[in-house]
């Protein structure tokens, strides 16, 4: 995967936000950290391309967004649908995973991951 150079105030902001995440956020992370899903590394908090995205797994380039209530404004709505679409100009799928599903459906949400990721039987 190429590296591209990120800013110095990106990458503290990268690391500020790893140390604030959302309850949402910390369950994701919890249920796929450390490899737990499949296998499948995932990094939190990670800048890409002037954007920090919440979560990506690079080898599939995949990245996952966790949004609350706050996404569903008029003015988010413009700005998630840029930011998604220069992810995909380089190649990044972004998908998006409320607060709720998060809390409700988390298995439910790692399944639909590997779906998307292609891994067919899940042991």
């Amino acid at each position: 995967m190429p590296h591209f150079h990120v800013r110095d105030a990106n990458r503290k902001n990268a690391r500020n936000m790893r140390r604030a995440l959302t309850e949402a956020e910390l369950k994701f992370w919890n249920a796929v950290r450390a490899h737990r899903l499949m296998g499948i590394g995932f990094r939190r908090q990670m800048p890409i391309a002037g954007y920090i995205v919440d979560f990506a797994c690079p080898e599939h380039k995949l990245v996952i967004e966790i949004d609350g209530v706050s996404h569903s404004f008029d003015q988010n709505i413009g700005r998630d649908a840029a930011r998604d679409e220069k992810l995909a100009s380089l190649g990044w799928r972004v998908i998006r995973f409320t607060n709720d599903e998060v809390y409700g459906h988390i298995d439910d949400a790692c399944m639909h991951l590997l779906r998307i990721i292609g891994i067919e039987r899940f042991e």
